[in-house]
């Protein structure tokens, strides 16, 4: 195990050593419910509610009332929001039932609790957790505000769907239509799919294998036969059924040649169809749902490519390890992509080497998915919605200060005989961004972590060969030759280097001068947000990635932004 690059963190942890407190007997109902009673009466009245907040207190605002996605932290933030947006907005406050007593870390305890309200814009959910002070009161270190439902616009779903009675004919002729969009331009365009073997390698090679609980479709959730792991291609099919029953029109094999604004700030956009035809769109959203960057490959520029008489792939994409029997294989990469390419590879006895360019973190996700996401998503966890609040109720602020340093601590633990077993074979390991194993690895590389499907007794065994003392030269004929002076002898050559900029699609479609206007997508900013699910610095101009429980989640807020635009929906942004 070697450091982590990037180790220094602060905690922020309220622990009971901090504050020196010790609790007594508890009932987490009674001091719930009289801490909402008084936070409750409390709106309107800024001083009042901060002094039922933890100095240090967290506020995580989706769109509730910031109309944004905002992370404030600590008193004086959150009294200039309050300042602003509390006395107007804040009303019907109703606690939920749902109300447990945690203990996330040895030395730290909580209540959680939820409840709903209603702002000008709509009904909104919440999230509170309490911690214990030395003055014996309670009070909120974390609170979660998250707009649910935009006022007069509920979604037609239960008893709100359509009721209306349509033969069958007319129906599907008007499916017909609007999957070619004969009758209007829509309002938005989405640029973001594929043929059903491009989407598999697209789902092999970029989301994490997490497991199904998490990963339900918004309205058609999978059924209770569903493997906890998902396939790749039977993931393609899925998605290819979830398009058919929902009755969405997407189109496949089409290009997207261009996009470009208007003086009204619409985008006209070009696209070419399968059958060749050129269509022109005039929208009002354009929204980017091209993924973490498989369609933008990361390659590293190697000299004396000229030289080299063998294959040179991404990837992205790599297919099936039955193409390259017989011949000699490099994996340059020792993530996801790289352990599972090599050990595909490897299981059908061609001779494969990996080099790692640095070291990885690894973990087992099935034994390790408790200390992520299990405690919310699991088999008998509760309801999605529910958990999918409470998930994106914990600020970005305290994982990285604190909490994910301690759950990868526990992992490590757990898992230090495998390791233990690399770094004597010579793999290299670390803990991760931080020492916060997985979190900013995901977010700020999407990469450079391996969840272990096998790949790692491969690399114990000498099944998978390992290079990683020394760094690449330049290409020979035959292989590799690195700066050592030694060489790796290889039929094929394969990138599993990650991905680049995720603003490339942007830029091949609108230009450099619409991407160059784009903030960063990867990684997150002074609040612990992501800018990935809000408008982008063009109006109508948006981007979503992420995983499948990413997407489902945010999906619904950034349709919430469009919608209220459609709607004209007076609204402010939160500075």
């Amino acid at each position: 195990m070697i450091n982590s690059p990037a180790s220094t963190w602060v905690s922020c942890i309220p622990s009971l050593d901090k504050f020196g407190v010790v609790p007594t007997e508890l009932d987490p109902s009674f001091i719930a419910q009289n801490w909402f009673s008084s936070f409750s009466k409390s709106i309107g009245n800024t001083e009042e509610t901060l002094d039922l907040l933890h100095p240090n207190a967290l506020w995580r605002d989706l769109l509730a009332l910031t109309w944004d996605i905002r992370t404030l932290e600590g008193s004086e933030k959150i009294r200039m929001l309050l300042d602003k947006r509390n006395s107007p907005q804040m009303r019907a406050l109703k606690q939920k039932e749902f109300i447990q007593l945690q203990t996330p870390c040895p030395d730290l305890i909580w209540i959680l609790g939820t409840f709903e309200f209603n702002v000008d814009s709509g009904h909104c959910s919440g999230v509170f957790r309490l911690v214990p002070t030395s003055s014996g009161e309670w009070k909120a270190f974390t609170i979660f505000t998250n707009l649910e439902v935009l006022a007069n616009f509920p979604p037609a779903i239960g008893p709100l769907r359509s009721r209306q009675s349509v033969s069958g004919l007319s129906w599907a002729e008007n499916l017909r239509r609007e999957r070619k969009i004969e009758r209007q331009d829509p309002s938005v365009l989405i640029v973001g799919s594929s043929n059903r073997r491009q989407l598999a390698a697209e789902i092999r090679c970029s989301l994490s294998p997490f497991p199904v609980w998490g990963d339900h479709m918004p309205y058609l959730p999978f059924p209770s036969t569903w493997p906890l792991y998902t396939p790749s291609l039977k993931m393609a099919d899925w998605l290819e059924s979830y398009a058919a029953i929902l009755e969405l029109p997407v189109w496949t094999s089409s290009i997207v040649q261009s996009a470009v604004q208007l003086d009204n700030n619409k985008w006209s956009v070009r696209i070419r169809t399968h059958d060749g035809t050129l269509r022109i769109f005039v929208v009002n959203h354009l929204v980017f749902a091209t993924g973490i960057g498989d369609g933008n490959p990361n390659i590293p520029d190697i000299q004396n490519l000229d030289l080299y008489t063998g294959i040179t792939l991404h990837s992205s994409q790599y297919k099936r390890a039955d193409e390259y029997i017989g011949k000699k294989v490099l994996v340059i990469g020792s993530g996801n992509s790289g352990h599972d390419i090599a050990s595909d590879l490897a299981r059908k006895n061609i001779d494969t080497t990996m080099f790692q360019r640095g070291s990885t973190f690894v973990m087992n996700l099935d034994r390790h998915w408790k200390y992520l996401g299990g405690s919310f998503y699991n088999e008998k966890g509760p309801p999605l919605e529910l958990a999918d609040n409470l998930f994106n109720s914990i600020p970005h602020l305290l994982l990285v200060g604190g909490l994910a340093q301690h759950s990868t601590k526990a992992i490590l633990e757990d898992y230090s005989d495998t390791l233990a077993k690399l770094n004597t074979v010579g793999f290299r390991t670390n803990s991760g961004i931080k020492e916060a194993g997985i979190l900013l690895q995901i977010k700020e590389r999407a990469g450079g972590h391996y969840f272990d499907t096998g790949g790692s007794q491969l690399i114990i065994d000498g099944k998978i060969k390992l290079k990683n003392d020394s760094t690449i030269g330049a290409f020979y004929q035959n292989g590799i030759e690195f700066t050592n002076g030694s060489r790796v002898e290889a039929d094929v050559i394969i990138y599993a280097t990650g991905v680049g900029d995720i603003r490339e699609p942007i830029r091949q479609i609108c230009g450099d001068e619409v991407a160059d206007t784009c903030p960063r997508l990867m990684g997150v900013n002074s609040e612990g947000e992501m800018n990935i699910y809000c408008p982008l610095h063009r109006t109508g101009l948006w981007f979503i990635g992420g995983s499948f429980q990413a997407n489902r989640f945010y999906s619904h807020h950034l349709a919430l932004q469009i919608k209220a635009m459609e709607e004209k929906i007076p609204f402010e942004r939160y500075m």
